[in-house]
């Protein structure tokens, strides 16, 4: 969708003692969007924090709030992170029984609406429901933990949903494992939004924020500009 990636800094990475000056320091340092990963300790196996949080960190940044939940079921709580200040909000195909529902209830509170997929879930089945998406997330790591490797296999699922998509306007990003080595390889098959944790975090201060997320950026984009 655009020539010019999207970087989305996973504050899961973040020093949770000051995570308000962490959003704001790499909201300087170049990031897009905020990537916040919500994780319940059923549907994946760590648990992390909830609308409280991110309401608390609204008003540090009027950058897009990505919310990725990796929670079963998401549905009931899909109210809350959207009066929390999410603008996008994305469920787990794994994690619903009923994937049009959600989707629909995600529309219905206001916010943009996503579905992600982990690496060994199949890209069939967001098949008819392509017109009810604003984005579509593949994992890239098995949910649950940041600074896992990447997973290769997953480019070519990429490629497939990428081609799925045809000329809706949805956005394709990645989760787990994003570096500027293996940014390249999902830009060019055609991901326009990229999730990193400890990539961006690493260094702990502004000016290191910046060169990582720069690294990420301008391989990511090189890539895309050599596949076009």
């Amino acid at each position: 969708m655009n020539e010019k990636t999207i970087i989305a800094p996973s504050v899961l990475s973040a020093d949770f003692s000051r995570l308000g000056e962490e959003v704001e320091a790499v909201c300087r340092a170049g990031a897009d969007w905020i990537h916040l990963d919500v994780m319940d300790g059923h549907f994946v196996p760590n648990i992390t924090f909830g609308p409280p949080v991110i309401k608390a960190l609204r008003d540090r940044t009027d950058k897009v709030f990505d919310c990725h939940l990796m929670i079963e079921p998401p549905t009931p709580y899909l109210g809350a992170f959207a009066c929390a200040g999410c603008d996008i909000i994305t469920v787990h195909a794994e994690a619903t029984t009923h994937l049009d529902r959600s989707l629909q209830a995600i529309r219905d509170v206001g916010c943009k609406a996503g579905v992600s997929l982990n690496p060994s879930t199949p890209e069939s089945v967001i098949e008819y429901v392509l017109d009810r998406l604003d984005l579509v997330l593949l994992m890239t790591v098995n949910p649950g933990f940041g600074g896992q490797d990447f997973i290769p296999a997953v480019v070519d699922k990429v490629r497939r949903v990428k081609s799925m998509i045809g000329g809706r306007p949805i956005h394709i990003e990645i989760d787990g494992g994003v570096t500027p080595e293996t940014a390249p390889l999902v830009a060019a098959a055609g991901a326009d939004v990229l999730v990193a944790g400890s990539a961006v975090f690493k260094g702990g201060s502004e000016e290191h924020y910046a060169r990582n997320i720069a690294a990420i950026r301008g391989a990511s984009d090189g890539a895309i500009r050599k596949a076009a």
